[in-house]
């Protein structure tokens, strides 16, 4: 089998499992096909000679963040009749997207320095694409690598600030308002009396018992 064949067979389950997880009814389901997606996806980046990203994709996505998601859809009670609610509202925006990346990725492969082919670069026997995509990455791409550092710091951001806003069903301390308290508002003082007295007073209930019989 040639690597012409091997890539061809890594695309369509690539796109297949990408189908799957959007059209799966079962969120764990969803789950399972992305992890099938990212593994054929390391497979094409074998095919393409590099070794560190397809390895860091297992490890990090599917070893981790996969697992974790795993984790998060078994715990959670998702209701999924309604998650399926508005799938048939947004598929033209889905499908829109979906042929703007197209016409996208057609542009980009179609460019004549790419279409055209050139003759492959032999490396020496000590050549490392981990050390030259470092290389490439902190210093023709260093301002891109950047800006996609920033962009995923702000998307963390405001998943937090969406996370943590304001519901009625969740209980939260006011800070401002336990330092506002005062004695009298949290404090009663109530007269109990002593043990003594507290003694003669049933001594009196039993007498007036034994008295009344």
């Amino acid at each position: 089998m040639n690597i012409e064949t091997l890539f061809y067979l890594f695309a369509a389950v690539t796109v297949f499992a990408a189908l799957c997880v959007i059209t799966a009814r079962n969120p764990l389901h969803a789950v399972l096909f992305l992890v099938l997606a990212f593994v054929s996806s390391s497979g094409i980046w074998l095919l393409l000679e590099a070794e560190f990203l397809a390895i860091a994709l297992v490890l990090v996505y599917v070893g981790a963040v996969m697992v974790l998601f795993l984790f998060v859809v078994m715990m959670l009670d998702i209701n999924i009749e309604q998650l399926r609610v508005g799938f048939l509202r947004w598929l033209p925006v889905g499908l829109l997207l979906a042929a703007v990346i197209g016409v996208q990725m057609v542009w980009v492969l179609g460019a004549p320095e790419i279409s055209a082919g050139k003759t492959p670069v032999v490396h020496a026997a000590d050549y490392s694409n981990t050390k030259e995509l470092g290389r490439l990455i902190y210093t023709e791409y260093v301002y891109p690598f950047e800006l996609a550092a920033v962009i995923l710091l702000v998307a963390m951001v405001a998943a937090i600030a969406l996370t943590l806003r304001r519901r009625r069903d969740a209980k939260r301390q006011d800070i401002s308002q336990q330092v506002k308290v005062k004695k009298q508002d949290r404090l009663r003082i109530v007269s109990v009396p002593s043990a003594s007295e507290a003694g003669v007073a049933q001594d009196v209930v039993v007498s007036g018992d034994h008295t009344a019989d």
